[in-house]
């Protein structure tokens, strides 16, 4: 077994890591740690969960010295890797002093110059929010010795490849450039070509990460029957964690409110939600407090939860690579996932350009009838209630012998199941109607930033058509599950 002494490491960093929990090297950082240590470029390929932000950042927080200059830049996709990265170095850096800072969207620009000003050696930050510092003169990169560039591919899927290529041309410094990617597209090639020197290639992914297990299915169903057909997927699959993606913000807002009006654990996430409620919902969907995450493509970036049983594409996204994001929720850390996109009949076109992508058919999966969902959810009733006969319930004892006195056993016990079992399933939701995908779209097949710019698009005509109130007289509920009229 390799020591993190071994590799190269200090007592002083040891000790911080050893409080942190890390008690021997991961693989990625066993095979990464000597080579950024010594100074050589690594393209990286690597998995997150892999270990790999202690592969990048055990290193250059032995390499960085104490002074008040900017060494080393780490660019993220997304704001919650931004900070979970960031709060990993401050543990890791603990012992030496260091001082780190984390830039992002959707938070006070202010507060991150008054931080930016006590000297940080380190910096994590999104693509969009670095430019902001170095346009403002509030970022500094003449002393940079290290730039890492995290889930590299990520950065591409979300548009943010011209940003980065901007931010890496005006670091004039001499400096290690450390590439983090889980798959290697030929842009990410490109860009190692661009800025890297005599790299090292490192592969340490597994062939169960490199081919997740996850099981594909498409069905076919009218806009007006996507509800009840989502229902009955999910009492019938019952996912241990559910992540559900939406086209639209206002379309998140009420799927997200009918599934709790109809008694699922489920909240939703998308551009409008503030950042201090995403990282709520996030850390309660990673502690199981909720059951299904409904969420926008731009608001699912970067989430990386390994218990995600199913994902759903209530509305089949527009191209294939975000296709390929969204399925990627599950199926990791080497369990398997099971992936269903819904699709109107005249949206049949995009599911066989996915299909032309993936050199595959999807298997078809057709709506449970309402037998096959009454039986699966009076299985799993059964299944809660004898996993709880011997559990110690005599404060309601009192209820249970007066009940007892009015009726048989039976006839109660049937009273109370069907409480549990229906009381919230008939509640009756409408969701408001989305327009399906039109050929003529599909044939702009448009990735990267044009795609995050469609999606805004989208967004953007989503909040007009709610502004004009063009929908009415249709019954919709508040966050709360509680019914709402609209005149």
């Amino acid at each position: 077994m390799t020591t993190f002494e071994e590799l190269g490491v200090s007592k002083e960093t040891v000790n911080s890591l050893f409080a942190m929990g890390f008690i021997e090297p991961t693989g990625i950082q066993e095979e990464t740690i000597p080579y950024v240590l010594s100074g050589i470029d690594v393209l990286a390929q690597a998995q997150t969960g892999s270990g790999k932000t202690g592969a990048f950042g055990i290193p250059i927080v032995e390499s960085i010295q104490k002074n008040e200059k900017l060494q080393s830049l780490i660019l993220a996709p997304t704001r919650e890797l931004a900070q979970q990265v960031g709060e990993q170095l401050r543990l890791m850096s603990k012992n030496k002093g260091l001082k780190v800072s984390i830039i992002f969207g959707g938070t006070s620009i202010e507060r991150q110059i008054q931080d930016l000003k006590k000297r940080p050696q380190i910096v994590v930050g999104t693509p969009g929010r670095v430019i902001d510092h170095i346009n403002r003169k509030t970022l500094k990169l003449e002393n940079i010795s290290h730039i890492v560039l995290d889930e590299a591919d990520e950065m591409l899927n979300m548009g943010f490849i011209d940003d980065v290529r901007f931010i890496m041309s005006k670091i004039e410094s001499r400096h290690q450039t450390l590439l983090f990617s889980a798959t290697m597209p030929s842009a990410i090639r490109e860009l190692s070509t661009q800025f890297m020197k005599d790299y090292k290639l490192i592969k340490t992914m597994s062939v169960e990460e490199l081919n997740p297990d996850i099981t594909e299915y498409a069905t076919i169903t009218r806009e007006n029957e996507k509800l009840a057909t989502l229902i009955g997927f999910l009492d019938v699959h019952n996912p241990h964690l559910a992540i559900i993606f939406g086209r639209t913000k206002r379309r998140v807002d009420e799927l997200s409110s009918a599934l709790v009006a109809k008694g699922y654990l489920a909240e939703g996430l998308h551009g409008d939600i503030t950042q201090s409620k995403r990282l709520e919902v996030l850390r309660k969907f990673k502690n199981n407090s909720l059951q299904i995450l409904v969420a926008t493509d731009v608001a699912a970036r970067g989430i990386d939860i390994s218990d995600v049983s199913h994902v759903y594409n209530f509305d089949i996204p527009q191209d294939t690579e975000s296709y390929t994001h969204r399925i990627g929720r599950t199926g990791r850390a080497g369990k398997s996932g099971i992936a269903v996109t819904f699709l109107n009949p005249v949206e049949m076109p995009y599911l066989r350009d996915i299909e032309d992508k993936k050199g595959e058919r999807l298997k078809m999966l057709r709506p449970y009838s309402e037998e096959e969902i009454k039986k699966a959810r009076y299985n799993r009733m059964y299944e809660e209630i004898v996993s709880e006969l011997n559990n110690d319930y005599t404060s309601l004892n009192s209820l249970a012998n007066r009940l007892m006195a009015e009726s048989n056993a039976e006839k109660i016990i049937t009273v109370l199941l069907n409480k549990l079992i229906n009381d919230k399933k008939d509640v009756d939701v409408e969701l408001s109607f989305e327009k399906p995908l039109t050929r003529k779209e599909s044939k702009n097949k448009r990735g990267g930033r044009s795609f995050r710019k469609d999606n805004r698009r989208n967004e953007k005509r989503d909040d007009k058509r709610r502004n004009e109130k063009k929908v009415t007289d249709k019954k919709f509920f508040d966050k709360r599950g509680r019914r709402t009229q609209n005149k």
